[in-house]
């Protein structure tokens, strides 16, 4: 009990320490990944707030919980089929400010615990990344950094580098790794995107779901490209879809040292999600 505690200690820090903020939102979303062999559903809440420092400087924060469910019916895998439920506690720190006039620099750290149902403080690992921009002309922007990310699977370190294009104030355009985007917005309660992104992530399992294998953790990776809209119904409300396509997909088992010994062979499948946002 005293080392649960502690762990959530450590995601709760900045969260609790935000009394003046300057936005806020809350979001929550239910998501659908149905492949050839194996179906991933996984409900996530997260709660966001930013803050400006002086007139150069803002820091934003999001902590999140997410819960990752996997059916294996369609392909029975009797061997590992105690690994079906999974969990995710996650906090983003950011802290951003301008170097000069057209430069700016981010860093964030992201704390990470992602486990079967015992949380521990093995369970912990840290991710974050640093990023340089630079204001080219009054439209694009150069970013480049590099970061400790999961967007493989397995923690790694994984370059970050793009293009933003603001073609003009509704439509804005990112071109890079791992991200790329178009978003358009016709006015205030409407906005669409399409969105191509490298992302990935992994579970510590538990001792007793691994006691006649070597393996340590379950590893998941793909290329999602989705057409996302949010919705402005009133006040402080938004709804959020998503629908898109997994390409690429991996789910595989790995020992220790990052091996794999289990590949499930998952296939490629779409994505559904919907999301509500309370935001101000």
């Amino acid at each position: 009990m005293k080392i649960r505690f502690l762990v959530c200690s450590l995601f709760l820090i900045s969260f609790l320490g935000s009394n003046a903020q300057e936005n806020f939102s809350t979001t929550v979303n239910l998501k659908t990944e149905p492949t050839e062999k194996i179906n991933f559903s996984t409900s996530s809440i997260a709660i966001f707030y930013q803050k400006k420092l002086g007139l150069k400087s803002k820091i934003t924060n999001t902590l999140e919980y997410s819960n990752l469910k996997v059916n294996y019916e369609l392909n029975s895998y009797n061997f590992y089929a105690n690994q079906d439920k999974f969990n995710q506690v996650q906090n983003k720190f950011q802290y951003s400010s301008e170097i000069a006039e057209k430069t700016k620099w981010e860093l964030s750290v992201i704390p990470t615990a992602n486990f079967q149902s015992k949380l521990d403080f093995s369970d912990v690992t840290v991710l974050g990344n640093l990023e340089i921009s630079q204001q080219i002309g009054s439209k694009l922007s150069v970013i480049a950094g590099a970061g400790r990310t999961s967007i493989f699977g397995v923690p790694k370190f994984t370059p970050i580098v793009a293009f933003d294009y603001k073609m003009n104030e509704k439509t804005n355009f990112r071109i890079g790794f791992p991200d790329s985007k178009i978003s358009y917005s016709n006015n205030d309660r409407n906005k669409l995107s399409l969105t191509n992104s490298f992302n990935g992530n992994f579970y510590q399992l538990d001792e007793t779901s691994n006691k006649d294998t070597n393996a340590k953790k379950a590893v998941l990776s793909q290329i999602t490209s989705v057409l996302e809209y949010e919705r402005n119904v009133g006040g402080y409300w938004f709804l959020n879809f998503r629908g898109g396509y997994d390409f690429n997909k991996k789910y595989n088992l790995i020992d220790s040292i990052d091996h794999k010994i289990y590949d499930y062979n998952t296939g490629n499948g779409y994505v559904l999600e919907i999301g509500i946002k309370y935001k101000q």
